[in-house]
């Protein structure tokens, strides 16, 4: 007895002094961690990480940018159903803790020891809370130490409804998914609101193991969890026997969806991302940030469609290149095949097909399209591919199928008929995830139908401006941004050919030179020493053509007369007047080639320059950015409205700063971005007359002439009288434009090789970009009203004789021209009026609009 007694007392020591010791330790613990620990009250003022969204003007999707997809939501937008579910999976007990669950902490320790791993798990929602909000990833006493102070600590200064919201916003759901409404969206892409009890049930045993419980990866496993849910949740009385029957009977619905663009527009959306990262650095990725851009859905779809079909068009004029590659389809099966064409992407809409066999005979090829299994090529859609040898040479057309292609030939196709398809190949798992086939899941028999296609390798551009203000309406850098991400639009500087003509011209109307001033279009030669030969400039057509007046110059873009022109203007003044319009002339030659466009300049770049024509001599600005709101919805930048100033603008500016010094006070700065209080509309923006609108309104109507009865005169497919535009093409058709407007709306295309060369002897950009313009401008101008400059005061229309320059004299051929008052043409001499009766106006002029 007094063994047992003495057995007991050594026992009960051993025990105290255990508990003391542990006691002990926690204490010493919690002493030299309290201090480090983060404050509680940020969690009441967390802002998630979320995607940062950019939108069309008209609020289509364009783009989301950022590793996290989350879509944070309230408590009172989650069925109860739903938060039973999560409960039942991850903390049962959390409306009784304290935020650390002693018998799971224990039950966890047990099989801690016995087993050596933990298999029920011991930490509460709030623990979840306090490790995924404060703490570190790693698996060590001293962590899980802090995650139990935290966790008693939120307890005591959250309600649990924060703390489940908290949860519910923050948990990892696999995929790239965080929190539970980005869960709803990427596996079954649709609301929480909208979810079945089955699909409830199985987003609430993801947290335990994102990978092991995926319902995309492992299928089986993740069924298993969601019953065992379901099991819990009737055996709880959370749901009838009845909704419990039912939710463990029903499939798995379970896809992969990401959020879909709604607007092809790659290299805007680029744009976009490097203006937010470099105004609001890396946390553009994370802080919510929603940016509407000034492009309109349909305008940017129209560019992207239109430049795509422009440059498969020249790419097809020009001959089939071949096999982007080969291998022995002999003996395969479907699903070899389909591994094989894993190895050749998809671009923009085209697919890579292999040639499995050929008929001659029915002028028929057999293909296997990746991710679209087998179909067939009809020799009709082949007769273009001429096979290419240069630029300005095909071979011969070909007669059948094999003169094209041969058996084991990987070739891009278009798509032009699909097979039914019960279930879209898309719904299972992304395309990187996909397993050992490559064919669509669920189709009926049925024939694929393609066409033979190839990738172009020319390049081009489109960039379309609104005029009036700057915005970008719509822009294409390239073919394909997934094959490079070059933005031409903005990045290419190339020599503009004759499109640069138009600013010339306009120099000479400010200098008091008319559209009927004479320049002749004759033969000239230039000596230089510094060159091997004499520059002889010609024209396109290798012709010449005598007297001819600057109207005529610029809508025929006769080159002769532009040197002349530029000769006699000279070129320092020249380029002192391309400064004053605001164009870059780092990249301009001071020599005569200046006249034929041998400076380098953007698409962007020359956009502008033609919307200063367009808007009627204003200087414009391009901008991309409408307005950026943050995680809340509240706007933190808004772009400012134009403000057109004609004279005294440095005192309107003056005025315009005395109204906004106090707004300006309120206004905090982050990176150059004033962020205006969404309460205070932003400062105007000053938009000052570059040149003076007279010269302006001239230069319209001749360039009216260009459409009507010059180089771009395919526009008049588009059955408008408001148009106005330039051709352009340099030495050896290596760059070819075309820039056009009306008074709202300005669009620029260029087309060329990254690496410059040429486009063929056949190729203008009459032939390349002018019909990419007419495509894209064809939707930009639906719709729209004709848009035209109002003719300002001063100007006057003159009877001349265009062989001369000079006023016609009665009874003579001749065409109304137009000149600014000072600069008309003499009256006729008495001399001149003998041969003849002056017509109605006497002094030979009319002030009628031209």
């Amino acid at each position: 007895m007094s063994q047992l007694l003495r057995t007991s007392r050594v026992l009960a020591w051993f025990i105290l002094t255990g508990l003391s010791v542990a006691i002990l330790v926690a204490s010493s613990l919690y002493l030299y961690l309290r201090p480090n620990l983060p404050e509680v009250e940020q969690l009441l003022d967390v802002r998630f990480e979320t995607p940062l969204r950019v939108y069309s003007k008209d609020n289509r999707l364009i783009a989301e940018f950022g590793e996290k997809r989350r879509a944070p939501i309230t408590i009172e937008q989650i069925p109860t159903i739903q938060l039973q579910a999560f409960l039942v999976a991850e903390d049962a007990r959390f409306y009784e803790h304290f935020g650390v669950d002693i018998r799971g902490l224990t039950r966890a320790a047990i099989e801690l020891i016995s087993t050596g791993e933990i298999q029920s798990g011991g930490s509460t929602i709030t623990m979840q809370v306090a490790k995924n909000y404060f703490l570190s990833r790693d698996r060590t006493f001293i962590r899980k130490f802090n995650e139990i102070l935290l966790a008693l600590q939120i307890e005591r200064e959250l309600n649990k409804t924060q703390i489940l919201e908290l949860y519910l916003n923050k948990i990892y759901l696999g995929n790239r998914a965080y929190g539970l409404a980005a869960a709803s969206q990427v596996y079954y892409d649709k609301p929480v609101s909208e979810l079945s009890l089955a699909q409830m049930a199985m987003l609430a045993g993801l947290p335990k193991a994102p990978s092991a419980f995926n319902p995309l990866a492992n299928p089986e496993r993740a069924t298993i969890r969601r019953d065992w849910i379901l099991g819990r949740m009737k055996e709880l009385g959370f749901i009838t026997e009845d909704a419990w029957s039912l939710a463990v009977n029903a499939p798995i619905t379970a896809s992969y969806n990401t959020r879909e663009s709604e607007v092809d527009a790659d290299y805007v959306a680029e744009m976009a991302r490097a203006e937010m990262v470099q105004r609001f650095g890396e946390q553009a990725y994370t802080d919510g940030y929603s940016v509407t851009l000034t492009v309109e859905s349909d305008k940017q779809t129209a560019a992207t469609q239109a430049l795509r079909r422009g440059l498969k068009d020249y790419d097809r004029r020009h001959g089939f290149r071949g096999a982007i590659g080969q291998f022995d389809v002999s003996g395969l099966s479907s699903d070899e095949l389909s591994r094989q064409m894993l190895n050749y992407p998809r671009v923009e809409g085209l697919v890579p097909a292999v040639v499995t066999g050929i008929d001659d005979n029915q002028g028929q090829v057999s293909i296997h399209a990746r991710r679209l299994g087998p179909g067939v090529m009809a020799f009709d859609t082949m007769t273009w591919a001429r096979r290419y040898r240069t630029e300005n040479q095909m071979g011969p057309e070909p007669e059948k199928p094999s003169d094209v292609v041969g058996v084991g030939d990987v070739v891009y196709v278009e798509v032009l008929q699909l097979p039914p398809v019960l279930v879209d190949a898309n719904e299972s798992e992304p395309e990187q995830n996909a397993g050992n086939t490559d064919s669509p899941q669920g189709t009926l028999p049925g024939e694929l139908k393609v066409a033979l296609s190839q990738v172009p390798r020319i390049e081009g551009a489109l960039i379309s401006l609104d005029a009036q203000t700057g915005a970008i309406e719509a822009l294409a850098g390239g073919y394909s941004f997934s094959q490079s991400k070059y933005n031409r639009a903005t990045q290419a500087s190339r020599q503009v050919g004759s499109t640069f003509k138009p600013f010339l011209y306009l120099s000479a109307l400010e200098n008091g030179r008319t559209p009927a001033t004479i320049y002749n279009d004759a033969p000239i030669v230039f000596e230089d020493s510094e060159l091997e030969t004499a520059w002889r400039p010609q024209n396109s057509s290798g012709q010449f053509y005598g007297p001819t007046t600057l109207r005529e110059g610029l809508y025929r873009s006769r080159n002769l007369v532009s040197v002349r022109l530029l000769q006699d203007l000279g070129i320092r003044p020249t380029l002192d007047y391309l400064e004053q319009l605001k164009l870059p002339t780092d990249n301009m030659p001071a020599n005569l080639s200046l006249s034929l466009g041998s400076g380098l300049l953007t698409p962007m770049e020359l956009a502008r320059g033609f919307a200063v024509i367009a808007n009627g001599g204003y200087d414009v600005q391009p901008y991309l950015i409408e307005k950026i709101e943050d995680w809340e919805g509240k706007v933190v930048f808004r772009a400012p409205e134009t403000r057109l100033c004609d004279r005294d603008c440095e005192q309107a500016e003056g005025e315009l700063a005395d109204e906004t010094n106090e707004l300006v006070s309120q206004e905090s700065i982050l990176d150059g971005l004033t962020l205006t209080p969404t309460e205070d509309e932003p400062e105007p923006r000053i938009m000052e007359r570059l040149a003076d609108e007279r010269s302006v309104f001239m230069m319209h109507s001749i360039m009216q002439d260009v459409i009507r009865r010059g180089t771009g005169t395919r526009a008049q497919a588009l059955g408008r009288s408001d148009l106005a535009g330039k051709t352009g093409t340099t030495n050896e058709q290596k760059d070819t434009w075309f820039a056009g407007f009306n008074h709202n709306i300005a669009t620029t295309v260029w087309v060329g090789f990254d690496q410059p060369a040429p486009l063929g002897r056949s190729e203008f950009g009459a032939s390349t970009a002018l019909p990419i313009w007419v495509d894209y401008m064809k939707v930009a101008l639906d719709s729209e009203p004709e848009a035209t400059m109002a003719r300002p005061n001063g100007l006057v229309s003159v009877r001349i004789d265009p062989q001369t320059g000079e006023r016609a004299r009665p009874g003579q051929d001749g065409t109304f021209e137009l000149f600014k008052e000072e600069n008309a043409p003499a009256p006729l001499t008495a001399e001149d009026l003998e041969n003849g009766r002056a017509s109605d106006d006497q002094d030979g002029l009319s002030r009628q609009i031209f």
